[in-house]
């Protein structure tokens, strides 16, 4: 009895030394794989900060992870010591790296909210999702391709054909506006497994997106938001404008 007894309890350290040492093996195989992508330690939002919050405020919204260096922008922030005084001219939502310009100087922050719309150009709205406008990376002062997705009437010569064209260039954005992104988080998680689900979350909130167009302009966006689809590019001041094709399904793998 007694020996059955050592052998079952002997079975029973074995077992746990054994799922130890996998655990140990798994943990060991994930660090030798992030190792191989040359990682660096970055700052991400963690929880949602609202706009206007200090630096000095801003590091219980954030934390600190390990992202392969080819995932890093290069204005992504490690620390905040370059940062002191300034203050978010944004909303930062989590899982957002922090960038270094999203940070401004509180003279600052009240022109970083929203743009004065040129002379000339009115605004319009239109809600998007955040995979469909660069992940939600977007501010105001940014400016955007638009492109337009049809499923059927894009062409006179064949009107059944799906069609996507790149259709709007330079389109300045004035506002954005963010839903608050809803992260499912275990109730029971320590405070840091908490602050890491919210930050490997991707962005679920819509944005509201208010842009300065001419009349020709705010009449397109306003029927492809009604009848069509929208996608989003961020542009810079060296985007190439370019003449885009309409796309065709047959022609995607040419």
């Amino acid at each position: 009895m007694k020996s059955r007894l050592l052998a079952g309890v002997a079975a029973v350290v074995l077992a746990l030394v054994g799922a130890m040492m996998l655990f140990g093996y798994a943990q060991g195989a994930e660090a030798r794989a992030v190792e191989g992508l040359n990682p660096v330690d970055v700052l991400v939002v963690a929880t949602a900060v609202p706009a206007g919050t200090t630096a000095e405020e801003l590091m219980p919204f954030l934390t600190t992870q390990s992202l392969p260096a080819t995932a890093v922008s290069p204005s992504t922030l490690k620390d905040l010591e370059a940062s002191k005084g300034k203050v978010t001219a944004v909303d930062l939502m989590p899982g957002e790296q922090v960038l270094a310009e999203r940070l401004v100087d509180p003279k600052d922050a009240a022109t970083a909210a929203s743009v004065d719309v040129p002379e000339g150009l009115q605004e319009v709205s239109f809600t998007i999702e955040p995979d469909r406008a660069v992940g939600g990376r977007l501010a105001p002062g940014d400016t955007v391709g638009i492109f337009i997705g049809l499923g059927s009437g894009g062409l006179e010569d064949e009107p059944d054909v799906p069609t996507t064209k790149l259709a709007l260039h330079r389109i300045l954005v004035t506002s954005v506006q963010r839903a608050p992104a809803a992260v499912a988080v275990d109730p029971a998680a320590t405070p840091e497994e908490q602050a890491r689900a919210e930050a490997e979350a991707l962005p679920s909130g819509s944005l509201m997106l208010t842009v300065a167009v001419d009349t020709a302009q705010a009449t397109k966006i306003v029927h492809a938001n009604q009848n069509a689809s929208l996608w989003l590019s961020k542009e810079t001041a060296a985007t190439v404008e370019g003449d885009s094709p309409i796309i065709q399904n047959k022609e995607l793998y040419r």
